[in-house]
């Protein structure tokens, strides 16, 4: 028997307007640019909701429908469901619906798509528990496997996952950590035995969503028939093809009229055909296979650009200055209290935000370019730090505030 796992990550940060210095101290709203282009918020959610997420949506329950077998993963981010809850209720009734079919499983994530993990293990465990908070409160769904920002994978993220009782974890298949071993199985963290990885098969993932509407590519026009007999091959020397993407490849990156609705509409119908090929969730398809062995790996790996390390989001010094800016404030941020600041600094630890500070060339380069909102990744830069720089100035007035409140009750005391 060999399954399909399809796996779609939602996810939309709240981008920082073009945040002047001559608005530092004055203007405390940050990702409020109400102006009708990619720095818009609102904006955003309803052009990606018209293209992606509503016809998304639609294909997929008439394939839950149509298909008994058919079955699916999502993971959300607690920024992208804020902003559906905002901007978008629709939206996230739609994905209600799908979850209440009872074959859509969810992921848990970090809530602010954070790359809290590498620069402080408690504000990461934090988001985490906020995110699964969310997830019970707008799915009643506990999940079970952990999905990290942007498939971040690492010897000590598997060690947390297992501490912290997920039973899977999900990372990218790359061949510089498998070697000649294949994604298409399960695999134990080294030296732990209780919970399984799940590797992405990046060929067939990216083969959607990079390649399908690409017309000077050797594979296009896919077909969904052509692409079943692509997963079909790997009978008899897998268990699990693992297809793990962005939802907006539906409609947003892959465009409607690429056909990408229509092959998402025929395929669950073709891979049915083969009498021993089916579906299964990341739950299913861990309780269903075993491991076949160890995967190792000390560093962090991702599933961006042609690395598949952090080098998308930590590759240069601005990148690497405005992270370590903003997690350096993390006790004085906490200390406060005050809700509207930690919220505000937690968001600016959205990885996007550095990701569109990215200074790479070529096929990487281009692709950060893409999904830039800002001109170049200096004005991403600047962007970032004018508004770091404000809440910098508001946390100077929260402790003092609080310095006084403090030494008034000190003095009612005497």
């Amino acid at each position: 028997m060999l399954t399909v796992c399809p796996y779609f990550h939602v996810h939309q940060p709240y981008r920082i307007k073009r945040y002047r210095i001559f608005d530092i101290g004055s203007d405390h709203d940050y990702f409020n640019d109400a102006s009708g282009t990619d720095l818009d918020n609102r904006f955003i959610i309803e052009k990606v909701a018209e293209k992606s997420y509503l016809p998304g949506n639609a294909v997929l329950q008439e394939l839950l429908d149509r298909h008994p077998e058919f079955r699916f993963s999502l993971s959300f981010s607690g920024t992208v469901l804020d902003q559906f809850e905002e901007f978008a209720p629709h939206v996230l009734e739609s994905f209600q619906r799908l979850i209440d079919s009872g074959r859509v499983e969810v992921l848990a994530d970090t809530y602010h798509h954070s790359l809290a993990f590498l620069y402080s293990k408690k504000e990461f465990a934090k988001q985490v528990k906020q995110h699964r908070t969310r997830i019970k409160e707008l799915f009643n769904y506990e999940p079970k496997v952990f999905r990290h920002t942007e498939l971040c994978y690492s010897n000590d993220l598997a060690e947390w996952a297992e501490e912290n009782g997920y039973i899977g974890i999900m990372a990218e298949g790359w061949d510089g950590v498998l070697g000649w071993r294949s994604p298409n199985f399960l695999y134990n963290p080294i030296g732990k035995n209780k919970i399984k990885v799940l590797l992405k098969n990046y060929k067939l993932s990216d083969d959607v969503a990079f390649r399908f509407g690409q017309k000077s590519w050797e594979g296009w026009p896919l077909s969904a028939e052509k692409y079943a007999q692509w997963i079909f091959s790997h009978h008899g020397n897998a268990n699990t093809i693992n297809l793990f993407m962005d939802y907006e490849t539906l409609g947003e990156h892959q465009w409607a009229d690429t056909g990408i609705f229509d092959f998402l509409r025929a395929l669950p119908g073709e891979i049915l055909k083969h009498p021993d090929s089916g579906f299964k969730t990341t739950t299913e398809t861990i309780e269903s296979y075993d491991t076949v062995g160890e995967i190792d790996v000390p560093y962090t790996l991702t599933w961006a650009d042609t690395e598949r390390d952090l080098t998308a989001w930590l590759g240069n010094k601005i990148q690497q200055t405005s992270i370590r800016a903003l997690y350096d404030l993390e006790d004085q941020v906490l200390r406060t209290g005050d809700k509207d600041l930690i919220e505000d600094w937690r968001k600016l630890q959205t990885s996007d935000h550095f990701y569109y500070m990215c200074t790479k060339y070529f096929n990487d380069g281009d692709v950060h370019a893409y999904f830039s909102p800002y001109e170049s990744p200096y004005d991403a830069h600047i962007a970032f730090m004018n508004a770091l720089n404000d809440l910098r100035l508001r946390l100077e007035r929260a402790e003092g505030g609080n310095r006084i409140i403090k030494t008034k009750r000190e003095a009612a005391k005497l």
